[in-house]
């Protein structure tokens, strides 16, 4: 039995897998209708400015839900390594072990990339900014933070779309593996070798 839909809040995390599926130029009416159940009317009823306003929710919800599991916890005092540790295994979890791609990611390599640019640069920048805090404050130089930062959010996407287009979530794990050992082991020190 389809689950009721009673108010805004129940529909967006179906919304989220509409676009995750079809991107936001592919989520049409039908589509949405569909997957959520609900009439038109109902649908505009909870988001009138249409299916911009629903992708806005659908962006804001991810947000919300990345500040509380991941960019937070990173920011926090304190947070360090065991954070970074955390982060990864929430980053799992919410993408299914590779089986779910990312709703932000689709809508930045998207048409309608514009139309989000300011949600899209904001979860992504709060995500490797946050990530670089935790890695400062684990002992980490901060150049390198930032970079190893952009690294693993950077090999977090590309594990996504190689999972999905190879249609194997064994990528997915063994690059979150890899990522983790780049951040949390301990580099070997550079030394000068003789000629």
């Amino acid at each position: 039995m389809a689950r009721t839909l009673a108010d805004r809040q129940d529909v967006i995390p179906v919304l989220a897998e509409v676009f995750r599926d079809h991107g936001f130029e592919g989520a049409s009416l039908s589509a949405i209708t569909a997957r959520t159940g609900l009439g038109k009317g109902s649908l505009y009823n909870f988001f009138p400015g249409g299916k911009a306003e629903m992708a806005e929710a659908v962006l804001a919800h991810i947000d919300g839900w990345f500040r509380t599991h991941v960019f937070d916890p990173l920011e926090t005092e304190g947070g360090g390594l065991a954070a970074v540790e955390a982060m990864f295994q929430a980053t799992d979890a919410y993408f299914r072990s590779g089986q779910r791609v990312c709703v932000v990611g689709v809508f930045a390599l998207g048409d309608a990339r514009d139309l989000f640019a300011e949600q899209v640069h904001g979860y992504f920048a709060a995500w490797v900014q946050a990530l670089a805090s935790a890695l400062v404050r684990a002992g980490g130089e901060p150049m390198q933070a930032q970079a190893d930062a952009e690294e693993v959010v950077a090999g977090i996407q590309g594990a996504l779309v190689l999972s999905r287009a190879l249609n194997d979530n064994g990528v997915f794990t063994r690059t979150l593996a890899r990522l983790r050992r780049l951040v949390t082991s301990p580099q070997p020190a550079v030394t000068d070798q003789p000629d």
